[in-house]
C-alpha cells in the first residue's frame, strides 16, 4: 500500500508567483486610484492628503504577469548588481584564508563560552538597526557569521536570527534611522526626537526577548543537534558555509590575512560613512554622502581589488574567483528582482493608491487608543505590498499623520506605528526581496522561517499595540 505523500511548502519562487497572480485578480476587482503629488516629476513620490481620486484601472493579464518579474528586475538592478559584488567581494576575501583564521580564533577566544557571541552578535545589529536602520547592509554578514555559529555548534536559523532578527528588532524602534524615521519624521511634520522615550521603551522590550528566544533555541539545538528545525540540512548546510575547514585546527592569523581583515572592516565603515546622512542627525562634521547600492558596488569592488593585491593574487585567479563568487549568490539576486515584480503589478495596475486609500478612510474618526492599534495594524498590511521603508514613508505619510491630529493623537505615534510594522512584516513577508534572498541562501523552506518566528513575532505584535495603546493614554 503507497504511503500518503507528505505536503511540501511551495518554494519561495511560486510563492511570489501565487502573490502576483492575486494582485493580478485584484487588478479586476478594485478600482483605479490616485492621489495628486507634491512633485509628480520626484523620484520619491509625496502624496497630497484628501486629494484621492479615482480613475480608470489597469487589470493586469498574464502577460504582464510573465513580465513582472522581469520589470522587477530593472526596478532593483542597483542591490542586485551589490548582492553580485558582496559575493564576488567576499570570494576574494575567503580564498585568502584571513576569515577562517580569524573564525578559527574567535573560536578558540571563546572555547567553553561560545553562548557569548549570540547576545554579543545581536546586541550589534539591534545597536546598529536602531542608530541607523541598517537591513539590506546585513548581506554580506550571513555568509560570514554563519560559518562561526555553525563551527560553535548551532544552525543556520540561528545565524538568521542573530543577523536579520537582530537588526530588525532595533530598526523597529529605530532612534534616528535615515531610510525610515528620518523620512517619515519629515513628511509628517515633527521631528526625530519626538516620541524617542516611546521608541525607547519598545527597544528595551524588543531586544532582551529576542536575545532571549534565539539564545533559548540555539542552546536546545547544541544539546541536540536533531531538534534543529533545518536538521535534514544540515550537512549539507555545513558543507556549504564552512567549506571543509576545520576550525579545530586553526589557519594561521599571519600579518597579511591581518591586513586583509582590516580592508574588510574598513570596506564597512566606509560603507556607513557613506549611506548615513549625518546631516539629518545633526551632525556637520562629517559630510554627508548620500551613497546608495551603485556608490557601495564601488566600494566593496575596489576593496576586492585591494584584497587581491595584498595576498598576491595573478589577475586570472582574481577574477574567476570573483566571478564564482558572484555566482554563489545569483539565486539570491534573482529572488529579490522576483519579489520586487509584486510591487510592480500594483504600480502597474492603478492600484497601491487604491490600498492607501482604505487604510485612510479606516483610521479616519477612530479613537485614540484604536487609532494607535489600528494604524499599526493598517502599516502591517501596507508594508505587505510596499516592503520599502523609505517608499512607505513617501508614499504614506503625508496622509497618514494628519489623521492622527482628529484623533487627538501625537503624529510621532504614527511615525512610531510605521517603523514597528513595516520592520516586523520584512521578517516574514514573501515580497521582501532581502528576507526570502537570505533564505535561499541558507536553504531556509519559507514554512521553517515562518514556524521558527511566529509565536515570537506574535508577542512582538501584542506587545507593540500595548505600549502603543498606554502612550496615547498617559502622553494624549
Amino acid at each position: 500500500m503507497n504511503e500518503k505523500k507528505k505536503f511540501k511548502m511551495p518554494s519561495s519562487y511560486l510563492i511570489i508567483i501565487a502573490i502576483m497572480i492575486a494582485v493580478a485578480i485584484l487588478s479586476y476587482v478594485l478600482p483605479g486610484g490616485a492621489y495628486e503629488y507634491v512633485d509628480p516629476t520626484a523620484a520619491k513620490l509625496e502624496p497630497i492628503a484628501g486629494t484621492y481620486h479615482a480613475i480608470e484601472s489597469n487589470p493586469q493579464g498574464i502577460g504582464a504577469i510573465i513580465l513582472a518579474p522581469i520589470n522587477g528586475f530593472y526596478d532593483s538592478v542597483d542591490i542586485i548588481l551589490y548582492t553580485l559584488v558582496i559575493g564576488g567581494f567576499l570570494a576574494v576575501v575567503m580564498k585568502t584564508g584571513a576569515i577562517d583564521a580569524a573564525i578559527g580564533h574567535i573560536i578558540r577566544k571563546l572555547k567553553g563560552q561560545e553562548k557569548l557571541l549570540i547576545p554579543i552578535l545581536m546586541l550589534v545589529f539591534s545597536f546598529a538597526g536602531a542608530a541607523f536602520g541598517i537591513e539590506e547592509e546585513t548581506l554580506p554578514f550571513f555568509p560570514v557569521l554563519i560559518p562561526v555559529l555553525l563551527a560553535a555548534g548551532y544552525d543556520t536559523l540561528v545565524g538568521l536570527s542573530v543577523i536579520k532578527m537582530g537588526a530588525a528588532l532595533g530598526v523597529m524602534a529605530s532612534i534616528a534611522n535615515p531610510f525610515a524615521v528620518a523620512i517619515a519624521s519629515r513628511f509628517a511634520g515633527i521631528s526625530m526626537g519626538e516620541g524617542i522615550g516611546i521608541r525607547i521603551i519598545l527597544l528595551l522590550i524588543y531586544i532582551p526577548a529576542g536575545i532571549i528566544f534565539t539564545m533559548r533555541y540555539a542552546e536546545k539545538v547544541r544539546k541536540d543537534p536533531t531538534k534543529s528545525l533545518v536538521y535534514e540540512h544540515s550537512e549539507e548546510n555545513r558543507k556549504f558555509f564552512l567549506k571543509n575547514a576545520n576550525y579545530d585546527v586553526l589557519p594561521e592569523f599571519t600579518l597579511k590575512r591581518k591586513l586583509v581583515m582590516a580592508v574588510f572592516i574598513i570596506s564597512f565603515l566606509v560603507m556607513l560613512w557613506g549611506v548615513l546622512s549625518w546631516e539629518d542627525l545633526g551632525i556637520t562634521f562629517i559630510p554627508t554622502m548620500h551613497w546608495w547600492f551603485g556608490e557601495l558596488s564601488g566600494v566593496f569592488l575596489v576593496a576586492s581589488i585591494i584584497v587581491a593585491v595584498i595576498a598576491g593574487m595573478c589577475e586570472e585567479d582574481f577574477i574567476d574567483t570573483f566571478i564564482g563568487g558572484a555566482k554563489d549568490l545569483l539565486g539570491v539576486a534573482i529572488i529579490i528582482g522576483v519579489s520586487r515584480g509584486v510591487t510592480v503589478l500594483m504600480n502597474d495596475a492603478m492600484i497601491t493608491d487604491t490600498i492607501l486609500h482604505a487604510g485612510e478612510e479606516f483610521l479616519t474618526g477612530t479613537s485614540t487608543v484604536v487609532f494607535s492599534t489600528a494604524t499599526y495594524i493598517v502599516y502591517l498590511v501596507l508594508s505587505f505590498f510596499v516592503p520599502s521603508s523609505s517608499a512607505l514613508a513617501t508614499l504614506s505619510m503625508g496622509i497618514m499623520a494628519p489623521l492622527a491630529d482628529f484623533a487627538n493623537v501625537g503624529r510621532e505615534i504614527v511615525v512610531i506605528a510605521y517603523a514597528a510594522a513595516n520592520s516586523m512584516i520584512a521578517l516574514i513577508a514573501p515580497t521582501c526581496g532581502l528576507l526570502m534572498g537570505v533564505l535561499a541562501m541558507t536553504k531556509t523552506p519559507y514554512s521553517v522561517w515562518i514556524k521558527f518566528v511566529g509565536k515570537f513575532l506574535l508577542f512582538i505584535v501584542v506587545a507593540t499595540i500595548v505600549v502603543l495603546a498606554a502612550a496615547t493614554v498617559i502622553l494624549f
